[in-house]
């Protein structure tokens, strides 16, 4: 098992800087598309190629952090944002841009495979996930509100994301470094939950793909179809990621008390309805209601799959590649979203995007019930291929402090298989009851009374 940070705001700390990039998406595929003469559909292929950069990072480094320690990676990560961003914002021309958001894009993917797999390590994976969302919403809510004032053309979303990137760096030293390990704890094994894992990481793809693929055409939908200034458009996104500040505090703070099957399935459904009223939206008012409502529940049930990948393996794996997987799906929502809004326009594009929504909640939600959706009560143990034992604790009256509190994540008990040396008794060694024993009964007694 690897070793515990001893706080978590390093983590979050490297999870904003990693995850800021994707949530910038929708106002750098807008100036890249007004500023740098870009189709709508080219804007979208910069920003994929970012994210499937990122996507490459986290599939790379999957299961090799506990190896290398989070220390170095987290700042090789920060190191290629900060570069590969800069760079991009100080280039002119299309193929340098495109270069520096790349080499931005594996920076962003290795500062978030370092997160994942440090979440997945915590005690509480879900509350550090809720802060993490809740950090870089609130960071890119704040850049939404600076931004479209500032000007800067394509530039300055690209030298935003460096910046942080840099302000991250001293939050590093507070991760730990390479982790000794011996023989009787390798770095290498089995993945548990295989089937479990592999529906859950083809979930998240899907379900991302089609979350990205509106919010990278979010910005043309208000420009194009409602008739919005950039100004607006950026009050409006500045408001949906506070609704989403909010939905992430909320998420916080019900933890696991409804298990995690009931908010991704229930949050699903929400998110797949919004998803139709904002890109139906024919004034501010539905507009702003769809961005809102669909910003508010899509970080909420976000942080759920993250928790629910890192419930599945304590070492990070799983979370590491479930979050890579998303982010493919977010590196193709662009570039779907530009193909569907220019092909079908808007109002089809949200339809069919809610239809897959509603279409990938059912595997999805079934993986969280199999793998332990609903809350622990107290006393009960999640055994191998059986019910758990419920209020077992409380019905044998069981010391106090050894009861797990109502809502806390089932643990699994490991079976141990010890080798049992069995030997043949000694007829010699057994006399019968009684007066048969005769003299030798006598003697042993006399010999007993003796001592």
């Amino acid at each position: 098992m690897s070793s515990r940070p001893r706080a978590a705001w390093p983590l979050v700390a490297v999870f904003t800087a990693g995850y800021l990039a994707a949530y910038l998406l929708p106002t750098i595929v807008g100036r890249l598309s007004v500023y740098l003469g870009l189709s709508t559909a080219q804007a979208g292929l910069v920003g994929s190629a970012l994210l499937l950069s990122s996507a490459t990072a986290g599939f790379t480094l999957a299961g090799r952090v506990e190896t290398y320690g989070p220390r170095r990676p987290a700042r090789i990560g920060l190191v290629l944002a900060t570069v590969g961003y800069g760079c991009a914002a100080l280039a002119g021309s299309v193929p340098l841009v495109v270069m520096g958001a790349m080499i931005g894009g594996l920076g962003s993917g290795t500062a978030t495979a370092v997160a994942a797999a440090g979440i997945a390590a915590q005690r509480d994976p879900h509350r550090t996930s809720s802060l993490g969302l809740l950090s870089v919403s609130a960071t890119a809510g704040a850049l939404y509100l600076t931004i479209p004032h500032l000007g800067g053309g394509h530039r300055l979303p690209f030298a935003s994301i460096a910046l942080v990137a840099l302000l991250v760096w001293p939050a590093t030293a507070r991760l730990g470094g390479v982790t000794p390990t011996g023989p009787a704890a390798p770095v290498a094994g089995r993945l548990p939950h295989r089937r479990s894992g592999l529906v859950l990481a083809g979930g998240m793809l899907v379900w991302s793909m089609a979350q990205n693929a509106l919010w990278g055409v979010s910005s043309r939908i208000g420009v194009s179809q409602v008739g919005l200034s950039e100004v607006t458009i950026g009050a409006v996104f500045a408001a949906a990621l506070g609704a989403g500040l909010l939905g992430v505090m909320g998420a916080g703070m019900l933890g696991a008390r409804l298990g995690r099957a009931v908010p991704i399935g229930m949050g699903t459904v929400i998110i797949a309805a919004s998803i139709v009223l904002s890109s139906s939206a024919g004034n501010l008012g539905q507009f702003a209601t769809g961005e809102i409502l669909w910003n508010t529940v899509y970080p909420v049930v976000l942080s759920y799959l993250i928790g629910l990948a890192a419930s599945l393996d304590v070492r990070g794996r799983w979370a590491v590649l479930a979050g890579s997987a998303s982010s493919v799906g977010v590196a193709c929502g662009p570039v779907l979203g530009s193909v569907l809004s220019e092909q079908a326009g808007y109002p089809v594009m949200g339809l069919i995007l809610g239809a897959v929504t509603l279409l990938v909640a059912a595997p999805v939600t079934a993986v969280a019930l199999h793998t332990g959706g609903r809350p622990l009560v107290p006393g009960s143990v999640r055994r191998r291929g059986g019910a758990p034992a419920a209020l077992l604790a409380v019905t044998t009256g069981a010391v106090p402090g050894a009861v797990p509190k109502l809502g806390a994540p089932e643990q699994a008990v490991t079976e141990i298989s010890l080798p049992v040396r069995r030997r043949r008794p000694v007829r010699t060694a057994f006399r019968t009851a009684g007066p048969a024993g005769g003299a030798g009964q006598s003697n042993a007694y006399a010999s007993t009374s003796d001592r």
